[in-house]
């Protein structure tokens, strides 16, 4: 295999790599945002249950969670993995976007508990006195304060992601990693891997870039 050949081999993995990290952003900064109000809930059980499923989600490998999702429905139910399919989208990638959000999510949790646990208590009162309901509050006052101050420790989460795409090999989806491995194998080179490494690179020195945007924008008092 020539090195335009494999290049755009490895383009087509890297095509992949990117709709896993948009499709899992997409479910898991949302759904993070409603485990930590349910982690910050003052009903003891419903605040225990998400404290064990942040703990559970992020006390394992991501890699097992992904098996866990994908072959889960054969070994409990006995479903054939191939009935799961829907819309021409194999279960192995579904599997790997709910796999990669619900972890996700739980490190989203904890960030945005840790940003609405910062705003001081004298915020709420102020938002009481001028008539605003607890929905109002958190909407208008609280919320967009907490996203300013959330930034950096997101954007560490979302590089780790860009890098943890790679893990999608376990379960055979053809992301750049696994095309790598697979081009590396069959003809005993580790140019398809320096070239995979480069585009994570890139990749990820994009996603900086734009957090780094985002972030300045929102310094709106400096």
């Amino acid at each position: 295999m020539n090195f335009w050949n494999m290049l755009a081999e490895l383009l087509k993995g890297l095509t992949v790599s990117v709709e896993i990290f948009a499709l899992t952003l997409v479910f898991s900064l949302p759904l993070g945002l409603v485990i930590a109000l349910g982690r910050m809930s003052k009903n003891v059980l419903i605040k225990n249950i998400f404290r064990i499923y942040i703990s559970i989600m992020r006390g394992t490998p991501l890699m097992l969670q992904l098996f866990v999702w994908y072959f889960g429905p054969y070994y409990l139910f006995k479903i054939s993995l191939s009935d799961l399919s829907f819309l021409g989208i194999e279960y192995r990638f579904t599997s790997v976007i709910i796999g990669f959000s619900l972890n996700y999510a739980a490190y989203f949790a904890e960030i945005y508990r840790a940003g609405i646990e910062s705003i001081p208590k004298g915020q709420y009162e102020a938002a009481c006195v001028l008539g605003y309901s607890p929905v109002q509050t958190f909407g208008k006052i609280i919320f967009p304060q907490v996203i300013k101050r959330i930034i950096p420790p997101v954007t560490n989460e979302v590089i780790t992601l860009v890098k943890d795409t790679s893990l999608a090999f376990s379960l055979s989806v053809l992301e750049m990693f696994t095309i790598a491995k697979q081009i590396s194998s069959a003809y005993t080179t580790m140019v398809p891997f320096a070239v995979a490494g480069l585009f994570y690179y890139i990749f990820n020195f994009a996603v900086a870039a734009g957090m780094e945007f985002v972030e300045k924008k929102l310094n709106y008092y400096r």
